[in-house]
């Protein structure tokens, strides 16, 4: 006769145990990813006093959620060949007329280091022709700090300067260094009040915050959707292992009988 604890299903046990904690664990991970989204939009850090980029961001880390609108200073060297125009930005909070970020990377730290994507200012129009010369040279900025745009507009022209969204692998393909996973959105005032210089707003309206994409609701709900399926197949694990175990009984039973 089988019972539970006979080596016969000691497999399916072990197999069942694995199965649950892994899915269980999973589960929580992305509960813990929702809340960090929650929590993120809920903290308003974009009046802190400034931290060194470097402080906050590696050039090869995940962007960090609590992070967002933080701002930060930046000193590194302007790389203009990698300037372009980020289109769909409307002034004033999106009230004012269509226009462009104007973005141009600075290599963190100098040449030849990787770079930050600083979003210079505003310009009407999406023409690169009528934006002033990219800087060069060193420079110290400071700005918010912001995740890589994915808002999956597709790029109509792939050929010419000018993006539908801040996306960073888009960038990357302009410039022969890597790219942090954010960008930063120069503050004039605290730019100039502070040591920076030559940060390239030349004739550029300052570039808001406002003026960013409305940020869409389903990103951080897909991390509660994704632990909600994890728990679920943890669930279903354990009822295979039940009905397996129920059947190897019952069979058990039954051979037993005969």
């Amino acid at each position: 006769m089988i019972a539970w604890w006979s080596p016969r299903l000691w497999g399916a046990h072990l197999l069942a145990i694995a199965c649950a904690t892994a899915a269980v664990w999973l589960g929580f991970w992305q509960y813990d990813a929702w809340q960090a989204h929650r929590e993120a939009e809920r903290v308003d850090i974009t009046n802190d006093d400034p931290a060194p980029l470097t402080d906050v961001l590696g050039p090869d880390d995940p962007f960090p959620a609590e992070h967002v609108g933080r701002p930060v200073t930046v000193e590194g060297t302007w790389l203009p060949e990698g300037t372009v125009l980020v289109s769909g930005r409307r002034e004033d909070g999106g009230s004012g007329p269509d226009g462009s970020w104007v973005v141009t990377p600075l290599a963190v730290g100098g040449a030849g280091e990787p770079a930050i994507p600083v979003v210079r200012g505003w310009l009407a129009g999406e023409d690169p022709a009528t934006a002033p010369a990219p800087p060069t040279g060193d420079a110290s900025v400071v700005g918010w700090l912001q995740p890589g745009e994915g808002t999956g507009a597709a790029d109509e022209d792939p050929t010419d300067d000018v993006l539908p969204q801040l996306r960073i692998a888009d960038l990357v393909q302009r410039v022969d260094v890597d790219l942090y996973g954010g960008y930063v959105v120069v503050d004039p005032e605290a730019t100039e009040k502070g040591a920076g210089g030559n940060a390239g707003t030349g004739e550029l309206a300052p570039a808001t915050l406002d003026q960013l994409p409305p940020a869409s609701t389903f990103t951080g709900w897909r991390n509660l959707a994704y632990a909600i399926e994890w728990w679920l197949f943890a669930a279903f694990a354990l009822f295979l292992w039940w009905r397996y175990v129920r059947e190897a009984l019952d069979e058990g039973a039954v051979g037993s009988t005969a």
